[in-house]
């Protein structure tokens, strides 16, 4: 129990008001007891009937009074209130037993072999043990003991049977063992021994008032006991102290205050009784009220419902823990084509597929342990056979115990939204997949140009990572010079300029600069901006080398026409100076200075034949020769020449095939090439001539619009002089240009080279690193034509690839992506890097790596050769090759290389490459 208790008076707390009430009626009862007190032994005459009736009254209140007390403890177990309850059990015991004994009575000495002791010494007893009872009472209320543990109606009739068996010990004794008690009332007169007994009883009520005026908090059961106990002292003390025998005033007097004490709480407690019946009356009558109006309630709130599941576009279904259909509203109707009446009382399983019926059992034994099941995904079917997709939120249904007896469902059709999803994923797949693929830069701003999504192509454009770029600005890597253009394109389309097209450069990570050509738009729903940039660096390199070409060729067409005429001039000049030699011979001063003409004139006719070689105009007589032969003969003009400060290597192919060329325009290329290659070289140095047999392929020919693919003599001669610089290698051949110093040289002798192979059918190449050297490569058409044979298309065509990962170490990124692609096509995976740092971040990032591929010669603190020493100590197992634009011969002799090591040199066919891949990964 909780509060509720509080409203007995053995729990209520005392008030003021109680207390004052009480007050007044002790005083009152004091202020009565003083004016007996003078009249006590007054005698009166005998009235047996008072006695009778006092009894009677006395028994009847005390009864009723533990009745009531015993009431409250079957609800409380307050353990002092069922002692309380027991005393006044006494107390009415007490008052029949003494009427019964009382002389005069029922009987003239009374009944149950009473004495003429017996009923003093009750009485005696009586008001002893009460008090005793009530000062238990006083000590037990409001402890921890107070409360019994067992059966409050066990222990109300252990109370009883304990009170009766107390009281019939105390009749036997005062009647059968009368004559054994000592005397008390003699002659009508008190005796000695009964006033010590009576003192005693005093003290004890006395004693049990004071008890409970200390024991706080007072309750107002213990307020009217305190009344009790004072009206029981003034009961004793007029009855048995003050009067001087029976049937005086202090007798009568004594009695009536007994009877008021055994009134005082009797009458609280019909009070209390009384309040709490109006109060249970009141109580019940808002509890008809509310019962009635929770009634309606419901019944609003069930027709509420009803109408809500009946209006609700969702299938609401409900169904016992059986699977048995309960419910069935109007959308489950139209959902699955069954009425109610059809549906109702059938198993769940009528609209679920036979395959998903394992599922029913699995659902219900879950909303039987009480599990809510949400959003639930799963496929029913119509009555018509017709299969819906369906999304379940099931929920256990309680009876009013609390116990589950069924299941509610929610079910809705996602039958259209799920398609409709399917058709949202699919082309979000697609455009990831577009994203994901594209060649072109796709990147997605907001309007503060904050990159939110950037393409995984620009790892090849830029040389970055999407994450790299996600989160920062753009204008992070947006060139200075573009920036104020690329902003106000962006505003542009922010006012309402749906698309754009323009150009801005990017600045890529390894710094260099990237062309974009770029088409943006604006979406306001989204408020982003949406780039797709095609990279130009290709297209700007295409049409530089076409510039340089249709450059080249105006300047070669302008050369020629200017060296055809110069040279008609010179013919006769020519002609003539021998006519006029022979005329003035006997003249020396004029024989002299026409032999000084004479030299100007073949001077003259030397530079034309240069500028008709660069202009493809000079006569040529082609002869299949070996070009190892004319490569050594040019060897032994050189030493005499270059001095002994210039290493001269020949490196030959022993296997060289023969070339299709004019053999002193070859020499003289060769030699125009070691001349400049001394020049380079003015502390000394190496030089190497080389040759071999070397396939262009189609992709190499892709990249160069003048070369036709097929089989070529290839003569390289190498240096390891200061090098060119990279913006002066596109202007190397064209004529008069030189880096040399005024009066060494006419700038001519590369733009001679460069003629005479082109109008030969061939290619030049040239390769130089600044600090490490130049290669320039000639392509001479093979003599038995560019052709492959059956034998080498059968080699060609068996290309070996594989599935292993290779890192890509170049500077160049045209030709970068250029092997990448290559590499690819043959089924591996690549990784890519710009310079040495780059490639060392990526072996420690990519756990696997199993060829590095790298350029020797790289910009930078750190070469291919040191990039490979350092890589190896990370990973010692790393396979490794090279490729340069030196030959491997050329650059091993120079010393970059060891001997040994794996190059493959630029440029080189697929197969090669293919080949000397596996022989890496092998080795």
């Amino acid at each position: 129990m909780g509060d509720e208790r509080n409203i007995f008076l053995s729990t209520l707390p005392a008030t003021r008001g109680d207390r004052r009430v009480a007050l007044v009626v002790v005083g009152v009862s004091a202020v009565l007891f003083a004016i007996a007190v003078p009249f006590a032994g007054v005698p009166l005459p005998p009235m047996p009937a008072f006695v009778a009736s006092y009894q009677s009254a006395l028994a009847i209140n005390d009864l009723i009074t533990a009745v009531l007390l015993f009431s409250q403890f079957a609800i409380t177990r307050s353990r002092a209130l069922l002692l309380l309850a027991s005393g006044y059990l006494f107390t009415a015991m007490a008052a029949i037993v003494h009427a019964l004994t009382f002389p005069g009575l029922f009987a003239p000495g009374g009944l149950l072999g009473a004495g003429t002791q017996t009923t003093v010494w009750l009485y005696m007893v009586w008001h002893g043990v009460f008090p005793l009872l009530v000062l238990g009472y006083a000590l037990l209320k409001a402890t921890d003991n107070d409360k019994v543990r067992g059966s409050a109606g066990t222990a109300v009739a252990t109370s009883i049977v304990a009170v009766g068996a107390m009281m019939a010990a105390f009749t036997w004794i005062v009647t059968a063992q009368h004559d054994r008690l000592p005397i008390l009332l003699s002659g009508g007169h008190y005796t000695p021994v009964m006033l010590g007994v009576v003192s005693t009883v005093w003290c004890l009520s006395l004693m049990a008032l004071a008890v409970l005026w200390l024991r706080r908090p007072h309750f107002v059961l213990d307020i009217w006991l305190m009344v009790v106990m004072s009206a029981w002292l003034f009961d004793i003390a007029l009855s048995a102290i003050l009067n001087v025998a029976r049937f005086d005033v202090g007798f009568y007097l004594g009695r009536i205050y007994g009877l008021c004490a055994a009134s005082f709480v009797l009458t609280v407690l019909l009070i209390d009784n009384v309040s709490l019946q109006g109060k249970l009356a009141r109580l019940l009558g808002t509890s008809r009220r509310e019962i009635v109006s929770e009634r309606n309630l419901r019944t609003e709130r069930e027709r509420l419902f009803s109408a809500v599941v009946e209006s609700s576009n969702d299938a609401i279904i409900t169904k016992l823990l059986d699977g048995t259909i309960s419910g069935w509203n109007g959308a489950a109707e139209r959902l699955f084509g069954l009425t109610a009446a059809e549906a109702v009382g059938k198993s769940i399983n009528v609209i679920v597929p036979p395959d998903r019926h394992a599922e029913i059992g699995d659902i219900l034994e879950r909303v039987g342990r009480g599990e809510r099941i949400e959003q639930y995904e799963t496929s029913r079917v119509r009555k018509d056979g017709r299969t819906v997709d369906v999304s379940l939120s099931i929920a256990p249904i309680r009876s009013a115990s609390g116990e589950i007896i069924g299941a509610s469902k929610i079910a809705r059709d996602i039958t259209e939204s799920r398609r409709t999803e399917q058709a949202l994923s699919q082309e979000m797949e697609e455009r990831r997949r577009i994203f994901e693929s594209s060649n072109d830069l796709i990147l997605v701003s907001d309007s503060m140009g904050n990159l939110i999504q950037v393409s995984p192509s620009v790892t090849d454009i830029l040389g970055y990572q999407p994450s790299e770029m996600v989160g920062h600005n753009a204008i992070n890597f947006i060139h200075p010079d573009d920036l104020e253009h690329t902003r106000k394109e962006m505003r542009a389309g922010r006012r309402g300029r749906s698309k754009r097209n323009f150009e801005t450069r990017y600045v890529s990570k390894d710094g260099k600069p990237v062309t974009l050509n770029w088409t943006g738009n604006w979406s306001e729903p989204v408020r982003r901006h949406f780039f797709i940039g095609r990279d130009l660096t290709e297209k700007q390199a295409a049409e530089a080398q076409l510039r340089h070409a249709q450059k080249m060729d105006a300047v070669g067409q302008l050369t020629g026409g200017v060296a055809h005429d110069f040279n008609n001039i010179l013919t006769v000049i020519t002609g003539t100076i021998g006519i006029l030699e022979e005329a003035v011979a006997d003249q020396p001063q004029l024989a002299a200075v026409a032999k000084l003409i004479d030299e100007a004139a073949d001077r003259g006719a030397n530079l034309t034949k240069h500028l008709l070689a660069f202009a493809r105009k000079q006569p040529l007589q082609p002869l299949e020769i070996d070009v190892n032969a004319l490569v050594l003969e040019a060897a032994k003009l050189l030493h005499p020449t270059l001095g002994e400060h210039i290493e001269i290597t020949p490196l030959l192919a022993e296997d060289a095939w023969t070339a299709l060329a004019d053999p002193n325009q070859l020499t003289t290329a060769v030699l125009n090439l070691a001349i400049n290659a001394r020049d380079a070289m003015p502390n000394g140095g190496k030089l190497a001539f080389e040759t071999s047999n070397v396939f262009l392929d189609e992709n190499y020919a892709g990249m160069h619009d003048e070369v036709a693919p097929g089989h070529y003599v290839m003569i390289a001669v190498s240096d390891t002089g200061s090098g060119i610089p990279p913006a002066l290698l596109e202007r190397v051949f064209e004529p008069f240009f030189t880096t040399k110093e005024v009066g060494r040289g006419t700038g001519l002798g590369l733009s001679m080279v460069f003629g005479f192979v082109k109008q030969s059918g061939g290619h030049v190449k040239i390769y130089s690193e600044e600090g490490h050297g130049t290669s320039v490569k000639i392509y001479l058409p093979r003599a038995t034509g560019l052709q492959q044979t059956a034998a080498e298309a059968l080699v060609a065509a068996n290309i070996e690839g594989g599935n292993e990962t290779v890192l890509v170490v170049e500077d160049d990124a045209l030709v970068r992506r250029y092997v990448m692609t290559q590499i690819e096509s043959l089924g591996y995976t690549t990784l890519e890097a710009a310079n040495a740092s780059d490639a060392l971040r990526v072996i420690d990032d990519v756990p696997a790596i199993d060829l590095l591929f790298t350029d020797v010669i790289m910009p930078g603190t750190m070469n291919g050769r040191q990039l490979v020493d350092e890589a190896l100590k990370r990973r010692p197992g790393l396979k490794t090759l090279y490729t340069s634009g030196y030959t491997e011969n050329a650059i091993v002799h120079h010393g970059r290389l060891d001997s040994g090591v794996l190059l493959l040199a630029k440029p080189y066919r697929k197969s090669e490459l293919a080949k000397m891949i596996r022989l890496a990964l092998a080795s």
